[in-house]
């Protein structure tokens, strides 16, 4: 479901609850582009705790697999590095 940006600054986050009641996800759409999505806050509990399921296995892989240091220094050197990429 879309709703304008307009009609939520108008009529407030109470619009949210009559919108969940028809779907999952409101789409606020922001001078013609759709811009975020709104979700009610079980089912962001659910999105997270998938991702970071997801981020454990990586993980876990990553171990399994040999890529991961034991050296500290090493690995602040790689985060600098990957931050100064930013």
């Amino acid at each position: 479901m879309i709703v304008m940006a307009n009609e939520v600054k108008t009529k407030g986050v109470s619009l949210f609850d009559k919108l969940f009641e028809k779907a999952e996800e409101v789409i606020i759409n922001v001078r013609g582009k759709n811009k975020y999505v709104v979700i009610d806050m079980e089912r962001y509990k659910e999105l997270r705790a998938m991702e970071l399921d997801k981020a454990y296995d990586n993980a876990m892989a990553d171990i399994k697999a040999g890529r991961y240091t034991t050296d500290v220094d090493a690995h602040l050197r790689e985060i600098h590095e990957l931050a100064n990429e930013l």
